[in-house]
């Protein structure tokens, strides 16, 4: 999750429309790869198309393909809060690989929807928090996160991210748990996690101009799982507590 479900790129696409103005709105379209976990605690990797849209209304909110929808209710100087909503992955037989797939259920992606709350101290660092609910199913997410953006390095634009995630005891056992069919299957007691914080995410994004309206979009994300999430079996014996993703797009903006 990020704010989102994949690595988050918005936030550094639209840094070039920063030195806007505030009520301008900002358009990004692009297409890029990612290379991400084949499923949430595994060791195994997978390269995942991204197709990237953004669209930011100021004093309305955005809507991207990254991030999510948010709608800004409260339009406050310093204070921005109002709906959330966002698309999270699931796995698949065949990410799950040889060792779990067909052994540990697969799961299906889901729609969240849920509210959100920043603070932006200035136009460079923000912190916020969003909670979330699956629309067809009893999985509740949360998370907590400080954006910042840094001085530019030449005509690069780039930032820091720091997010904490947790899950309630149904999301946790979605992803984490094992039944007991499934450890007989793979060799291992069974497991029921609770609700918990899960993992902390450390992002850096940078964006490279090519032009003043193209560039290119960077992401790398370091993630490591603890508590309940980190105790799985699944992540234990077969997947990794540390968690990396690395995005490249190539964007459109104006």
């Amino acid at each position: 999750m990020r704010r989102t479900c994949l690595a988050l790129l918005s936030a550094l696409v639209l840094a070039p429309a920063a030195h806007a103005e505030d009520d301008t709105p900002t358009y990004a379209f692009g297409v890029g790869v990612q290379r991400m976990p084949a499923w949430q605690g595994s060791k195994d990797t997978r390269n995942q198309p991204v197709p990237y849209i953004d669209i930011e209304l100021p004093g309305v909110g955005e809507i991207s393909t990254t991030d999510g929808l948010m709608i800004d209710l409260i339009h406050g100087e310093h204070w921005h809060g109002g709906l959330y909503g966002n698309w999270l992955w699931g796995r698949t037989h065949n990410e799950l690989g040889s060792q779990l797939g067909g052994k540990v259920a697969s799961l299906s992606p889901r729609w969240q929807g849920g509210g959100y709350l920043e603070y932006a101290f200035d136009k460079r660092l923000s912190v916020g928090t969003h909670v979330a609910h699956d629309t067809n199913g009893a999985g509740a997410y949360t998370a907590l996160y400080a954006d910042w953006q840094l001085p530019d390095v030449w005509y690069i634009q780039h930032s820091l991210e720091l997010q904490v995630e947790g899950m309630n005891g149904a999301a946790m056992t979605r992803f984490f748990g094992v039944t007991s069919s499934e450890a007989q299957a793979i060799g291992t007691a069974p497991y029921q996690p609770g609700a918990g914080w899960h993992s902390a995410n450390l992002e850096y994004d940078a964006f490279v101009p090519t032009s003043q309206q193209t560039g290119f979009a960077v992401a790398l994300s370091y993630a490591r799982l603890y508590g309940n999430a980190a105790d799985s079996p699944l992540v234990r014996d077969f997947g990794a507590r540390r968690q990396l993703t690395t995005t490249l797009a190539f964007v459109v903006h104006f």
